[in-house]
């Protein structure tokens, strides 16, 4: 009888470790849905939010300089939605290149994020340290775009240029950059939203931010004092004030 037991016994054995096995190497599924967001900059001109458009003739309202904008550029990077149970999401390799020239690259699009109720946003002005060390890149970080100096300066975070009767050479240039030290131009910023924004796979939304390039003279004052092209205690006067104005104005 012990012997006639014995191979049924292990053909048992054999069969229950088989079926164990297959459970462990079935994959687990997962119900995590997600959906788009997109992050849109529209520029405004002064105290009484008038348009801003290159090319146009703008009268500064604190100081009375004429103006006249052939370019404006700037980076935002490191962009991440809170949700509201406190954690975060992330987006990877978020480096963004604005073109005031190039509407497209005033509206972003932020792909593949969780469904779900998010309560703010955090957004990093200008490019990290690591990447401005990080030699040759592509993308939004392309030397090609004419925002990078060298490895030890770095990015130009932000540039503005343009003619204007009250400079001395009639023409202005501001190539703001700086990611070290007391003149670091970089700063990370948190927006709470009014109300959650709720993501979702149906429905793609839209935060809509506000800039004022007419706040990088709120401190440094006219275009008398000259222009610039490096890291320094004017390019940061510059990008606390632009950057610390610029906030939500709405979204859809």
């Amino acid at each position: 009888m012990k012997n006639i037991l014995k191979p049924i016994i292990a053909a048992v054995l054999i069969f229950g470790l088989s079926s164990c096995e297959k459970e462990a190497d079935s994959p687990i599924e997962t119900t995590e849905t997600h959906g788009d967001v997109n992050i849109d900059f529209n520029y405004v001109w002064g105290m009484g939010m008038e348009d801003f458009t290159l090319n146009d003739t703008l009268i500064h309202p604190m100081n009375g300089d004429t103006l006249v904008f052939s370019t404006f550029k700037h980076y935002i990077s490191n962009i991440k939605l809170i949700k509201d149970d406190g954690t975060s999401w992330a987006q990877s390799d978020s480096y963004h290149f604005l073109d005031a020239s190039d509407a497209n690259s005033l509206s972003i699009n932020i792909s593949n994020v969780p469904t779900g109720n998010y309560t703010g946003i955090e957004v990093t002005f200008g490019v990290d340290s690591t990447r401005n060390i990080s030699g040759a890149q592509s993308g939004a970080l392309d030397v090609i775009n004419g925002m990078f100096w060298n490895w030890n300066s770095g990015y130009i975070m932000l540039k503005a240029e343009g003619s204007s009767p009250q400079s001395t050479d009639g023409s202005f240039a501001y190539h703001i950059g700086g990611f070290t030290g007391e003149n670091n131009v970089v700063s990370t910023r948190d927006f709470t939203f009014s109300s959650d924004l709720v993501i979702s796979e149906t429905e793609t939304r839209t935060i809509n931010f506000k800039a004022n390039p007419a706040k990088l003279f709120h401190t440094f004052g006219s275009v008398e004092n000259g222009s610039f092209h490096m890291p320094g205690a004017n390019a940061k006067i510059m990008a606390d004030d632009f950057n610390g104005w610029t906030n939500i104005s709405s979204i859809d």
